[in-house]
């Protein structure tokens, strides 16, 4: 069962954010000596990458890899890894594995399946949701991916591009911690569905998880909280929508 947290705005959300991933890497590398985390795409993300590049210690025991990416050039501006590389944060930490989706879906998932595999189960997934459910490039419509798949081409997104590589379920469930987070007002019908167990790609995705953190600058009176863990009211002001997801 997920736990939520709702917080006074967007701002609150990247700076719990933060500080829940500087925990977690915290406790990894003293544990294990490394830190591996698996990025999100979006606007909310990008903010809390310059704010780990800043402040994060240790970033040499850090390994970062991707939720998903878009089959663009390397350098194109709406590549994830391209957002992550302005930043600041791929060049401080010790590796940095970006999705080879310039190659085409299939050869990129083949190549980021093969990567990923030993290195299982990762320390944090840092996820968001789309407008529609969807989390990572898991769109609802889409064919849902076999159970033993670890990373899956994407063909026919509904959002450009609509070729894609993503982390299937069992990859972005294999973790000790999974952070979702949620901002904007155009969330909250998405986020309405998820709490009342409607079966939607970041449903399916965090079902039965403990250690599954959302948090999100929407009050519970936004939406139903049948099935989850909630904290109290956090009111706040009417804002554009945000994009947290890929």
């Amino acid at each position: 069962m997920s736990s939520w947290r709702h917080l006074p705005d967007a701002d609150a959300v990247r700076e719990t954010a933060v500080a829940e991933i500087l925990q977690s890497a915290d406790q990894a590398i003293t544990a294990r000596g490394r830190f591996r985390i698996v990025l999100a795409g979006g606007t909310t993300p990008r903010a809390i990458y310059r704010e780990l590049a800043a402040r994060a210690s240790g970033l040499s025991r850090w390994a970062l890899y991707y939720g998903d990416e878009r089959c663009l050039p390397t350098d194109h501006p709406e590549r994830n890894s391209r957002m992550v590389e302005d930043s600041g944060l791929a060049a401080r930490a010790g590796a940095h594995h970006p999705i080879p989706a310039e190659l085409g879906a299939e050869p990129a998932a083949a190549s980021y399946a093969g990567m990923i595999a030993p290195r299982l189960p990762f320390d944090l997934v840092l996820l968001g949701i789309g407008e529609d459910g969807h989390t990572a490039s898991l769109f609802p419509g889409l064919p849902w991916p076999d159970e033993d798949a670890l990373v899956v081409p994407v063909h026919g997104a509904p959002k450009p591009p609509p070729e894609r590589v993503s982390l299937a379920p069992r990859a972005l469930r294999a973790c000790a911690r999974m952070l979702v987070i949620a901002t904007g007002d155009s969330k909250a019908a998405a986020l309405a569905r998820w709490r009342a167990g409607e079966t939607l790609p970041i449903q399916r995705v965090s079902e039965g998880l403990s250690h599954c953190l959302v948090l999100t600058d929407l009050p519970p009176m936004a939406f139903s909280s049948t099935g989850t863990n909630a904290t109290a009211p956090a009111p706040k002001p009417a804002r554009p929508p945000d994009s947290s997801s890929g």
